[in-house]
């Protein structure tokens, strides 16, 4: 329970960052070109909202100003035209700008007599930049969060080379060529440094890629079919094999009692063959509150014992961190060189994920689409920073993407009539984009209940 409360925390700071500056961006270009916004809100009110204010010409800044016998700013000096506030929904945001059909819905407002402060009375090269704000203002709240995490944490990774175990890879990997123990050199002869989000696209795109095989280079063959299975199956490409090397073996537990001490690399359970903590895992299973032989290596010596398992099959070893058994490697990045790396990291997700959208239209593809659900779950089950800004600023990229595509009721479904409107000249009538905002809403809601549907499925089937 306390972990699905921590990643519930996280998905809604989270999406409360990335709609409020999305909607900024919305607000600030309308404002600059003198349109009205109406209203500003993070979360959505139906019926009611948690909080709203409206700064009247009489505002703190105006009483300030007039105490202090300062000239009061223009911005302050005459009443807002924007109520801000705080739904009770707890996702999401909008902004709501005078003259423009959008999920409001307004219509009443659209049959009244046009003003030069509507967003309908502007050029339409303005109300397309209007509309490409929010998708822009999330790629770029990307790249800053890309940049302060590189110039903060610097990138910690494990080379390939390092990692002498090799990975440990999935069945769909397994099936492709790769075998357990591989360690990966080389995509189509581009050599690859370590596991990351840019390497795993690069080994997919791959025709071939080279691993080194008990001391002999060996070319796997990459087919298309690898990176349906993996999303099929729900699982990954491969990790770091860790090998079975204990840290700790608990008081009053099986391995204790057995005399199994830190340091000790468990080799053998009963007749299998142990290499990895995963291994050790399946290999202990049959035997639940049974004696079982264990085999493990102290230094040289091969050692063995009779050791009892718990009624989970556990015999209460915890497993020595990864960065203690390899040399982690780590680089700083100065404030300006940061810069320049979080835009590349930037542009590399938005790359990835706009190639990966093409599986959307396969049936694996669509039956790995997850909801709210799924995207909680990709949050750290305790808290932490790093990795929530990380997640974050991912979270904006695809904010960024899904929001630009032509679909009525999104961004992009705007963008797509401004554009027709630009090169033709030709702006589509009021009943068009109401009809249009209608199925894209249609659209947009069936999406989303397919998507949480697929999370309740999952979560009942697993």
């Amino acid at each position: 329970m306390e972990t699905f409360i921590i990643k519930a925390l996280q998905l809604m700071l989270s999406l409360s960052i990335l709609v409020g500056f999305h909607e900024f961006g919305h607000y600030i270009f309308a404002r600059m070109f003198g349109i009205r916004v109406e209203r500003f809100f993070l979360f959505f009110d139906y019926k009611f909202a948690l909080l709203s204010f409206k700064r009247e010409a009489k505002s703190l800044v105006v009483k300030v100003c007039d105490k202090l016998r300062f000239e009061v700013p223009m911005w302050a000096a005459k009443p807002s035209d924007t109520e801000f506030g705080v739904g009770w929904i707890p996702f999401g945001g909008y902004v709501k700008i005078a003259g423009m059909i959008d999920e409001s819905m307004d219509l009443e407002q659209m049959k009244q007599p046009m003003q030069p402060w509507e967003f309908r009375s502007k050029p339409a090269w303005q109300r397309l930049l209007v509309m490409i704000a929010g998708v822009l203002f999330n790629f770029i709240l990307a790249i800053i969060i890309y940049s302060c995490v590189t110039f903060h944490w610097g990138e910690t990774y494990l080379p390939f080379r390092n990692a002498k175990a090799g990975m440990e890879f999935s069945q769909p990997a397994i099936e492709s060529g790769f075998r357990n123990g591989d360690i990966i050199l080389a995509a189509d002869g581009e050599e690859l440094d370590y596991l990351n989000n840019e390497t795993l696209h690069a080994i997919i795109e791959a025709d071939e890629v080279t691993v080194l095989r008990d001391g002999v280079e060996v070319n796997v063959a990459i087919d298309d079919s690898m990176m349906l299975k993996i999303m099929k199956q729900n699982v990954g490409f491969a990790a770091y094999r860790i090998p079975a090397v204990v840290n700790v073996a608990e008081e009053g537990m099986g391995a204790h009692a057995a005399g199994i001490i830190k340091g000790d690399r468990i080799v053998r359970v009963d007749s299998v063959s142990v290499e990895t903590f995963s291994q050790l895992t399946t290999a202990l299973q049959p035997y639940k509150s049974q004696w079982v032989d264990v085999a493990f290596m102290r230094g040289d010596s091969l050692m063995t014992a009779s050791v009892m398992t718990d009624s989970l099959a556990h015999i209460g070893v915890a497993l020595t961190p990864i960065n203690e058994l390899y040399t982690l490697e780590t680089k700083k990045y100065t404030f300006w060189e940061a810069i320049p790396r979080g835009v590349e990291i930037g542009v590399s997700r938005l790359t990835n994920y706009v190639s990966d959208f093409k599986y959307v239209f396969t049936k694996e593809g669509a039956q790995s689409l997850g909801g709210f659900g799924s995207i909680g779950s990709l949050f750290a089950p305790s808290w932490d920073w790093y990795s929530f800004w990380n997640m974050t600023a991912f979270l904006s990229v695809i904010l960024a993407f899904m929001n630009i595509l032509p679909i009525p009721v999104l961004d992009g479904g705007h963008v797509l009539f401004l554009l027709f409107e630009v090169i033709t000249r030709r702006k589509p009538s009021d009943k068009f984009m109401e009809v249009a905002q209608t199925i894209g809403m249609f659209l947009l809601f069936g999406l989303l209940i397919y998507a949480n549907a697929n999370d309740i499925i999952r979560f009942f089937i697993k």
